[in-house]
Parts: structure tokens; C-alpha cells; sequence
């Protein structure tokens, strides 16, 4: 599905990703962990084609495609789907508008017809109680006065509305208390596919808690400098991210000694 090789990346001349390789598979849900400063955001916004970093070399190929020649908009009829840390309110556009619009212009993409509105509205409340979000929050604008709490559940209403190949959840349990982030975990969870992968980017184990990754990645200081199952998420929380910088200066030093 996603194959990234060697990612370089620079935001005003300062190199962010030095060497990102990540390959996803149909079906997986991969975890991205790492603290603060690490490049996981900047990975996030670049495979969904925000454009405020430099491609300094590397290749991303998404089923196939280069990925980094598509527009976000082509991204986003491909099936890619960005759960931003900071969702933004969108002041004057309601959530049924905006997500009619969004729903039509992809089945546009697919060669379909426009859903109906009685369509729409019935597929409207079958996600909206699949993944336990209020009618008082999707018959107003897009997150105008919502809580963080509110904007994360609604990122994945939006999920689940999309139904894309591929989801990246920017952080989506920042900000959250026990309940929300049960709530937004199992919306998850109940809108896995096994044609469909899910990257989780989190500072936390606690998320994966309830959302159970395939693969755990330790991004730091721009590469990728541990991978493992499941329980290397446990022994972060165990150990913190200092205990990582040893892995860190090992993977720098296989750098050095074999440069790609």
C-alpha cells in the first residue's frame, strides 16, 4: 500500500527527516512514536501533501503511484485520510454540507453518482452512531466552538464518512480525557478493513491501550531508530525516550559507515 524510501525532508533550510523508510501493508495498523521535535507531524503532513517542507530526496509510492507528485486533493480522492492534531473551525460551513460535498466529489473521482439527500442523511446517522458522536455537534458548523475533545471525535466521524484506504491520526489522542479517548479509539477500531491501514502518530502508549498496533515504530531525531511489535510501546512507557537515544546513536553510526 504505502512504501516510503528514504524520506529527506527540510522546513527553512533545517533537514527535519533524514532517511524515513516505513513500508505499510493493506490490512496493518502501524504506530509512529517519539518526542517532541522528532519529525512525526512533518512525516504526517507531507504523505497528505501539505507543502510547507522541502523534499530533499527519498521516494513515496502509495499503491503503486508516486505519491509525492499527487495533489492533496488527489490524495484525498485516493483514499488517504489526515487526522490533524489541531483541527481548524470553519466558521459559516456546516458539518452536513461539508461532508456531502467531501462524500460526492470522491464518488465523482470513482465514476459514481452523487449520493441523494435521503441517502446521504441515512449514511450521516449510521456513522454518526457508529462512532458515538452527538447530532448537536454535526448540525453545526465544522468545529466552531467545539472542545479539542469534540474536534478529535469529529475527525473521525469525518473517518468514517470517507471510509479511506488509508488513515493517519496526527496525535488524535492529544488533549483528551479517558472517555473521549475510549470513544475515538473504538470509532477506530470499528472502521478497520482488511483492505484499509491505519498510522497512529502519538507520544503516548496509553492510545494503544485501545487501538493495537501491528508494528511500533520509534521515530527520533528524524529516522526511524527502532521497530517492533507491540510491546515496544509498553517499554517506552516503561522507560521514557531518553533509554532511546542509545538506539539513536546506533543508527547513526550505521549511517555514517554505510550512507545511502
Amino acid at each position: 500500500m504505502l512504501v516510503i524510501d528514504n524520506l529527506k525532508a527540510s522546513i527553512n533550510g533545517k533537514q527535519i527527516l533524514k532517511g524515513i523508510s516505513l513500508h505499510v501493508k493493506e490490512g496493518e495498523v502501524h504506530a509512529i512514536m517519539g518526542p517532541n521535535g522528532s519529525g512525526k507531524s512533518t512525516l504526517a503532513a507531507i504523505l497528505a501533501g501539505r507543502e510547507f517542507a522541502a523534499i530533499d530526496g527519498g521516494s513515496v509510492s502509495y499503491f503503486g503511484r508516486n505519491l509525492l507528485d499527487m495533489a492533496p486533493e488527489e490524495r484525498s480522492r485516493d483514499g488517504l485520510f489526515l487526522g490533524f492534531q489541531y483541527p481548524i473551525e470553519i466558521p459559516g460551513v456546516s458539518m452536513v454540507n461539508f461532508m456531502k460535498t467531501a462524500i460526492n466529489e470522491h464518488r465523482k473521482y470513482r465514476g459514481l453518482e452523487p449520493l441523494s439527500a435521503s441517502d446521504f442523511l441515512k449514511l450521516m446517522r449510521e456513522k454518526k452512531e457508529l462512532v458515538e458522536i452527538d447530532s448537536t455537534l454535526t448540525n453545526r458548523s465544522v468545529n466552531e466552538g467545539f472542545s479539542g475533545g469534540e474536534k478529535k471525535k469529529n475527525e473521525i466521524f469525518q473517518m468514517a464518512m470517507l471510509e479511506p484506504r488509508l488513515a493517519i491520526l496526527d496525535e488524535t489522542d492529544s488533549g483528551l480525557d479517558i472517555d473521549a479517548l475510549r470513544i475515538v479509539a473504538n470509532g477506530v477500531n470499528k472502521l478497520k478493513r482488511k483492505d484499509s491501514s491505519v498510522i497512529v502518530i502519538t507520544h503516548y502508549q496509553r492510545l494503544l491501550d485501545f487501538i493495537v498496533p501491528d508494528v511500533v515504530h520509534v521515530l527520533y531525531d528524524g529516522r526511524i531508530v527502532k521497530t517492533a511489535g507491540k510491546e515496544l510501546a509498553l517499554e517506552l512507557e516503561e522507560k521514557g525516550y531518553d533509554w532511546i537515544k542509545k538506539e539513536a546513536e546506533k543508527t547513526e553510526e550505521s549511517w555514517r559507515v554505510n550512507p545511502q
